[in-house]
């Protein structure tokens, strides 16, 4: 079970209770940032303070999915391949982002997946499959997400049930956004930009720089609202390429999801009144980077799977409160330590 936190107060929480940025690139192991060096020679992630292992293990398994991996992350509880924030008995755990909402934080989510997708999906939703993607869309509009970004507009109004929740997202408050929209928000309505049929296009076939650009745009938008947030960014198709065992795929993809992280530190570097993780959900593909020749001269990228793999991921910290992400930990530590940040800063600014 998750770390409990007990606040004393659902009012809203000091000037001074940290932000919180987690990105996590799925399917991103240590190889796959290795390969980011050989190709380009330094990473934003050279920027990055802390540095740490996470072990991915579930609940029922010896090799995590993605829902069990942002499961973990989103409550502090290892469950079953599958399960979108539920317990291994399939019972509701209440999500970082629905805990910190009830005491005043904004939350957003910027994903290159449908919003509805595994990783997304566990911080907002509660079902016992993540295939229950139009399940999982009946409760994006009741959330409480200020900002949304990525695709799934077919789990929204292409349903069994013929109804339009885009619709009830305007109903909602929203400004539904379908097209690119990079300027900045004025209107204070709650944004959701949903862009695509399911997932969105791979970078080097019509997104472009879709996650840095709406990493900042979301960063603007919840800043401006005054109050401390929780951001979650996604590089999905990180993992999509170690599926399907495409070297190009992935190396786009890292490059894609590394300069997003070149806008989230920008941001903390100005907004030291932040936190923020990098890390994965599990390592895709058995991923390695070798040698071509026996002189070591040149590099050949090869892969052992088209599946997860159960190697250790990294995680990278900086900003407020980095120095507790050091070391080996679990999943779940994750969520622990940031509850633990956010409920320790609370009693030092009462």
């Amino acid at each position: 079970m998750g770390l409990l936190i007990v606040f004393a107060s659902t009012a809203q929480t000091s000037v001074s209770t940290p932000n919180i940025i987690l990105m996590i690139g799925d399917g991103m192991g240590l190889s796959q940032i290795s390969a980011l060096y050989v190709d380009t020679g330094y990473t934003n992630f050279n920027r990055m303070s802390i540095t740490g292992l996470v072990r991915t293990t579930p609940a029922r398994h010896k090799i995590t999915d993605s829902a069990a991996g942002a499961t973990a992350f989103s409550t502090g509880v290892k469950s079953y391949n599958n399960a979108i924030g539920v317990d291994h008995d399939t019972i509701p755990v209440p999500t970082i982002m629905e805990t910190l909402k009830a005491i005043g934080y904004t939350c957003g989510i910027v994903v290159t997946s449908s919003v509805t997708h595994a990783t997304p999906a566990a911080f907002y939703a509660h079902v016992a499959h993540r295939d229950q993607e139009e399940a999982i869309a009946m409760q994006l509009a009741d959330s409480g997400l200020d900002f949304i970004a990525g695709g799934g507009t077919d789990f929204m109004e292409k349903r069994k049930d013929q109804l339009n929740l885009m619709d009830s997202l305007t109903a909602k408050g929203y400004a539904v956004h379908r097209e690119p929209e990079y300027s900045d928000s004025s209107d204070g309505k709650r944004q959701a930009h949903l862009l695509a049929p399911k997932g969105m296009e791979r970078y080097s076939k019509g997104r472009g720089d879709f996650l840095s650009l709406y990493t900042e745009k979301a960063l603007k938008y919840l800043e401006a609202r005054k109050q401390p947030f929780i951001l979650l960014i996604e590089g999905s198709q990180i993992d999509w390429a170690g599926h399907a065992n495409k070297v190009d795929y992935l190396l786009e993809e890292l490059w894609d999801f590394n300069n997003a992280v070149g806008k989230a530190i920008d941001f903390v570097v100005n907004q030291p009144n932040t936190i923020l993780i990098i890390t994965a959900d599990h390592e895709t593909g058995g991923f390695s980077v070798l040698p071509s020749s026996k002189d070591y001269s040149k590099i050949k990228y090869e892969f052992a799977s088209k599946e997860h793999s159960a190697i250790l991921v990294p995680l990278f910290a900086h900003g407020f409160g980095a120095e507790q992400f050091s070391g080996i930990m679990e999943n779940t530590a994750v969520y622990d330590r940031l509850l633990q940040l956010i409920s320790t800063e609370s009693a030092h600014t009462k």
